[in-house]
């Protein structure tokens, strides 16, 4: 009787049935080099418990892509991730802020190197409605005669990103302590920082000491010189006035002077 020996399977047997042994290492591979590229660019911190998901991942790598097919770079964005950090989770669609780019682009005539600037100063920005919110900002500040709001500086961001009732607020605050509307909008025009500080802890007791303590009229020195407003009371305005004080000529050096000069200058003029 003779046994019908059948051949040992081997590995090549096999080989038309089964997936290549490696494809999931390389997957494995490649999410993990997409996690380390995130990590680089702040996006995911690195003490990150959780891992995202493979989809997480794809999805901000479009987000990422988004912004670069708009002018950023990788320096962009942690700084981006850092102040709105929801643009980079799944949840987050890049379409809702074209609206952004339009409006910064058509309504504010910035360019593309601008816009992009304008953004990563103030990345709030993109979290701000164009219809509601950033065209009725931009029509009140030219209101003012406030101009080149389109160029990326840090003033310009932070203005664009503020809302008119805030712009209303310190208007109030002048004409409470006698300012007239128009010179109101003249001051706020001229030194549009002013919309930056708080009112009771910066500008209130600023003009309270030029009125009390400097003994000038605050209305006439502020129409004159709003940039006042943008010292600092206690390492400027106070250290100075008191300075002059003691020289017995702090009535007749004008606040320009007074504050604009730096302190070689200054103190070497009134010895």
């Amino acid at each position: 009787m003779h046994l019908l020996l059948r051949p040992t399977p081997t590995l090549s047997s096999y080989s038309d049935h089964r997936p290549p042994p490696h494809r999931h290492f390389q997957f494995r591979t490649s999410h993990h080099r997409n996690l380390r590229y995130l990590k680089s660019l702040g996006i995911l911190q690195p003490q990150l418990t959780t891992t995202p998901s493979p989809d997480t991942v794809s999805h901000i790598l479009s987000t990422i892509n988004f912004f670069k097919s708009k002018g950023f770079s990788e320096p962009d964005f942690p700084r981006i991730a850092y102040l709105s950090p929801h643009i980079f989770t799944k949840t987050f669609d890049p379409k809702t802020i074209e609206p952004v780019f339009e409006f910064l682009t058509l309504d504010l005539a910035a360019t593309p190197e601008d816009a992009r600037g304008l953004i990563i100063k103030c990345p709030h920005i993109m979290e701000s409605d164009p219809e509601f919110c950033l065209k009725p900002t931009l029509d009140y500040l030219k209101g003012l005669g406030i101009k080149r709001l389109n160029v990326s500086t840090t003033l310009n961001a932070h203005l664009l990103d503020t809302r008119v009732h805030k712009f209303e607020e310190k208007m109030r605050f002048l004409q409470d302590v006698g300012f007239s509307v128009g010179e109101s909008r003249r001051v706020c025009g001229r030194f549009p920082a002013i919309f930056g500080y708080g009112i009771e802890n910066n500008l209130r007791p600023k003009y309270v000491y030029l009125v009390r303590d400097m003994k000038r009229d605050g209305r006439e020195e502020v129409n004159k010189f709003p940039q006042y407003f943008g010292f600092s009371l206690e390492k400027r305005i106070k250290a100075r006035h008191l300075h002059l004080k003691m020289r017995n000529v702090d009535s007749e050096v004008p606040l320009n002077r007074m504050l604009l000069w730096n302190d070689q200058r200054f103190y070497k003029k009134w010895k």
